[in-house]
């Protein structure tokens, strides 16, 4: 058995995991963050990175270095309702360096984020390593068991590891709820000079298609629970059914051969009552799962990671009792989560389930999506919420020294 010695464990080195390494190295705090796969180079659901988040790496002086990874922007959203085309939300005019989502694939944003952490001398990143268990002593956490039977001590471990976390267990827990899953697949299209990211409205539909350049990824939303039921109708009517979406999807067939090409997502929406206990604090989706609607999960974890650096980075670097303050970073973030859950909530009861359940057809889009179409100054309003969401962190931590 080895053991190692660091300031900060980071478990999970997704978004959440990845930046907070970066910023507690920036700050001189000897971080080792764990991953549980050898690399980044894995098809995730979640590729949107939002305003806030772009906002966040300017601050940090690494936006062009970002930008220049592969991306696409999307500067408005729109839909098809009832058979009309629809803008709804214009992300132009909110005054951040980025106004626009960048849609860039999640394996190339969290390489950048590492290259950049490497190049403190305080950070390092262990792949193909899952912790397993804490180590606990005199009722405190006291680092990590890791699956090659090593024992890490720290300061503080952070727990990143996404909404199936076992870290979380013993927490309070609060589960909101989702009426909906979701049916992930791509198809393949012809690239464009715009973005054409949307989604498609109608009586007993919802599907979300999201502009990857030379294919669509996309999203087909049911009631939850019915994921047998539509399997067991056969893979033809499926596809079928995809296909009456509109022209976007008629080469289906081509990319979704067999169920194995369609990944089934079951939606949780939920959030910790207390993140954290002595040693160990939970961000991101293991704090809180958050329902895809809007693509905010990943943008909300990495607002946690910005807001738990700004809080413990100074204190960790000179050696404070870290205890005292991870109260401070639930505090913080508690009331954004809600909100976007709350928000979350109520589309899902008054939009979402309605939709899916319905069988009137529609025969004209809501009177709230036609004010957004016709009055575009009011679609900045859900350009502010969806882009920069509630109580936007600004990167405030300290910095030890320049990177190597």
């Amino acid at each position: 058995m080895t053991e190692r010695i660091s300031d900060l464990v980071i478990i999970g080195g997704g978004p959440a995991g990845m930046v907070a390494g970066l910023l507690f190295a920036r700050a001189g705090v000897k971080t080792l963050v764990l991953e549980k796969h050898g690399d980044f180079l894995r098809d995730f659901r979640g590729d949107t990175v939002h305003p806030s988040t772009l906002r966040v790496f300017h601050e940090l002086g690494l936006l062009d270095a970002l930008l220049q990874r592969p991306h696409n922007r999307v500067e408005q959203l729109g839909g098809r309702i009832a058979g009309q085309e629809l803008t709804l939300v214009d992300f132009r005019h909110l005054r951040v360096p980025a106004p626009y989502i960048a849609l860039m694939p999640q394996w190339e944003f969290l390489d950048f984020v590492a290259d950049q952490a490497r190049g403190y001398p305080a950070f390092s990143l262990k792949q193909d390593c899952a912790a397993v268990d804490l180590i606990e002593e005199g009722g405190r956490v006291s680092g990590v068991r890791t699956m090659d039977g090593a024992e890490i001590r720290s300061r503080l471990v952070l727990a990143c590891d996404g909404r199936d976390s076992h870290f979380r267990a013993g927490l309070p827990l609060t589960t909101v709820g989702a009426p909906m899953d979701v049916f992930w697949f791509h198809i393949p299209k012809n690239a464009q000079p715009q973005n054409d990211s949307m989604g498609v409205f109608d009586t007993g539909r919802l599907f979300v298609l999201i502009d990857r350049g030379d294919y669509w990824q996309c999203a087909f939303v049911f009631a939850k629970g019915g994921a047998e039921k539509i399997r067991a109708e056969g893979l033809d009517a499926f596809l079928a059914r995809v296909r009456t979406v509109g022209p976007e999807t008629a080469a289906v067939g081509e990319s979704v051969k067999s169920w194995d090409d369609v990944k089934l997502l079951t939606v949780t929406v939920d959030r910790l009552d207390r993140w954290h206990r002595p040693g160990l604090l939970v961000i991101g989706d293991a704090a809180h799962a958050m329902s895809p609607i809007g693509g905010v999960g990943i943008n909300l974890a990495i607002q946690d990671a910005v807001a738990a650096a700004n809080v413990l980075a100074g204190p960790m670097a000179r050696g404070d009792d870290v205890d005292a303050f991870l109260e401070q970073v639930e505090r913080r973030r508690m009331l954004p989560t809600r909100l976007t859950q709350g928000a979350q909530r109520a589309i899902q009861n008054r939009i979402i389930q309605p939709l899916l359940a319905g069988t009137k057809p529609m025969k004209r889009p809501p009177f709230a999506a036609r004010l957004l179409n016709s009055v575009p100054l009011l679609r900045r309003l859900p350009a502010r919420v969806l882009g920069l969401g509630f109580r936007p962190e600004h990167v405030r931590s300290p910095v030890a020294e320049p990177p190597r």
